[in-house]
């Protein structure tokens, strides 16, 4: 169901363009071509602040643009550093409603250098609709977009 997301992403992660730009592209094109991906964005760390600062979305605006660790699931992964598949967000204590559409989210934390330097987040207003299929697709797209952070860096 993926390959021709991944094939996509893949084009879009070969271009010259700014990395911000990859990534909005790349928040584009899932949000409007993956049914259950009803928002897409990246967050990452803000500096050396314990929080995350929105990067990049596609989807409705959101007034979370600001998310303390550990505070909901974005916040959670940036503590955990593992990926959190919520197949119903009213089940979890910790969520941070973005939408009251909103009924799953996936997070995947994105790694530059063994550091969880941000992640991508993705709400879904379908019931349950992530599988270890989206866990692998969204590895591959943050795996791809660190190598560009650590070329852009050097």
């Amino acid at each position: 169901m993926l390959e021709q997301a991944q094939a996509k992403t893949s084009a879009i992660l070969k271009s010259q363009k700014p990395i911000v730009v990859i990534q909005q592209e790349i928040c584009d094109y899932l949000q409007a071509n993956v049914a259950h991906y009803d928002w897409v964005g990246f967050y990452f760390k803000n500096g050396d602040k314990e929080e995350l600062k929105l990067g990049p979305y596609a989807g409705e605006p959101t007034d979370h643009t600001i998310i303390p660790f550990g505070k909901g699931i974005c916040g959670q992964v940036a503590v955990s550093n593992q990926n959190f598949v919520v197949p119903d967000v009213t089940a979890q204590d910790n969520y941070i409603a973005c939408s009251i559409t909103v009924k799953a989210e996936i997070v995947v934390p994105l790694f530059v250098n063994g550091e969880n330097i941000g992640q991508i987040d993705i709400d879904s207003n379908t019931p349950d609709p992530f599988t270890e299929e989206d866990e692998r697709f969204l590895e591959f797209v943050n795996s791809e977009i660190a190598k560009l952070i650590e070329r852009e860096r050097q």
